[in-house]
C-alpha cells in the first residue's frame, strides 16, 4: 500500500518520474494548497522498490513493506 501525505506533498512530481513502474500519475484536480497531487493509478505494478518515498525531498510517501 501507498500512502502520499497531501499535507506535506508539493506536488515536484519527482516520484511521477522516478518510479520505474509508472505506478503514479498526477491528479487531475488542485488540493488546497493549489497543487496537483500524485495519486497511485497502478498500485498493483508497485514492486515495493521504495524509489518514491527515498526520493521524496519531504518525506511525504510512505511505502507499506509488509508481507501478507
Amino acid at each position: 500500500m501507498i500512502y502520499i501525505n497531501s499535507k506535506l506533498c508539493k506536488g515536484c512530481d519527482i516520484c511521477i518520474i522516478t518510479c520505474p513502474k509508472d505506478v503514479f500519475e498526477k491528479s487531475k484536480e488542485k488540493n488546497s494548497k493549489d497543487v496537483y497531487l500524485p495519486f497511485p493509478k497502478n498500485e498493483e505494478k508497485c514492486n515495493v522498490c521504495g524509489l518514491c518515498e527515498l526520493s521524496c525531498p519531504d518525506q511525504a510517501i510512505a511505502v507499506d513493506k509488509k508481507e501478507d
